[in-house]
């Protein structure tokens, strides 16, 4: 892997200052030529028929795994994701180019403009000495950009819902809509959990099952009322919403909470697999109890 900083210099000495120019400039240079090749006459089949319309997918599925990459630590793997998602940039570009809408030249202008403009405290003489600070400038900037009518507005409604929640919650809380002590939270939930339990249950209780009972899994009969099954799915909505609210007002992302734990799970399950295949079996012929067994193993081997 090429490196421009010099490994043995003191970290913050590198803070701030770009890749040399000439060499950026010709590697920026050669990746756009080989996007525009890649869509001439005579390139690749597959990306001369991309819209802007049918890579999103695709940019979607390349921000996940720079997600993934990140989690992991592993700079290679990061250098490689970071690439993809540049490469969306470009080719997203250049679609536009070919159909005579816009070039990459003013993607890179605007966004330009738009960090200075934003950061008055570093670009202008504005002050801003803490990270809540540069909030208040970077808000301030938006809100005169986007002309916006409401505190909401401009929540994209492709987000994640988890992220969703987050945004939303965060914009309302800024104007004072929220709980006004955090611990508040809790009897919320506990509200939400009462709420959800009635519509499910006919007497309003969860019923008391033993942690003990195993054996085969019981099949689920789905909600046949629609009205039931819309007012179920409020419900966990409203539970869902708070749990995400909790997170936010411990200052915790729940998107990535919720990433890692499902890796968290995921490594777990292969752990049962690997352990089950060693001894010739399939999961599939494992009871539940050697199941939970070797789950609660690995888990304690994680710590």
């Amino acid at each position: 892997m090429t490196s421009h900083n010099n490994p043995s210099a003191n970290p913050t000495d590198s803070m701030g200052v770009p890749p040399p120019q000439d060499t950026l400039k010709a590697a920026f240079y050669e990746l756009v030529t080989v996007v525009a090749r890649l869509r001439a006459p005579g390139g690749c089949p597959w990306d001369r028929e991309q819209t802007l319309e049918s890579i999103k997918p695709h940019t979607l599925e390349e921000t996940y795994e720079l997600l993934e990459a990140i989690d992991s630590g592993d700079d290679e793997a990061i250098i490689e994701e970071l690439g993809d998602v540049l490469l969306q940039v470009v080719l997203d570009a250049q679609i536009a180019a070919d159909e005579r809408r816009f070039d990459l030249i003013p993607v890179i202008e605007r966004l330009t403009e738009k960090l200075i403009r934003r950061h008055p405290h570093v670009f202008a003489d504005a002050e801003a000495e803490t990270p809540d600070d540069v909030r208040v400038h970077w808000e301030r900037e938006k809100r005169a950009e986007k002309s916006r009518d409401s505190v909401l507005s401009g929540i994209p409604v492709a987000l994640p819902a988890l992220v969703q929640t987050q945004k939303l919650s965060s914009r309302a809380a800024k104007v004072g809509f929220d709980w006004p002590r955090r611990e508040m939270l809790f009897d919320k939930l506990r509200e939400e959990t009462a709420e959800l339990a009635e519509e499910l249950f006919a007497d309003g209780q969860v019923p008391q099952v033993a942690a003990s009972v195993s054996g085969d899994i019981e099949t689920d009969d789905p909600i046949r009322d629609p009205a039931q099954k819309s007012r179920v799915e409020g419900e966990i909505g409203d539970l869902l919403f708070v749990v995400a609210n909790l997170a936010r007002r411990w200052q915790i992302d729940p998107e990535q909470a919720l990433r890692k734990t499902n890796a968290k799970f995921a490594n777990r399950f292969l752990y049962i697999e690997q352990q089950l295949a060693e001894q010739g079996r399939d999961i599939r012929e494992a009871s539940l109890d050697e199941m939970e067994e070797l789950y609660q193993r690995g888990k304690a081997q994680e710590r």
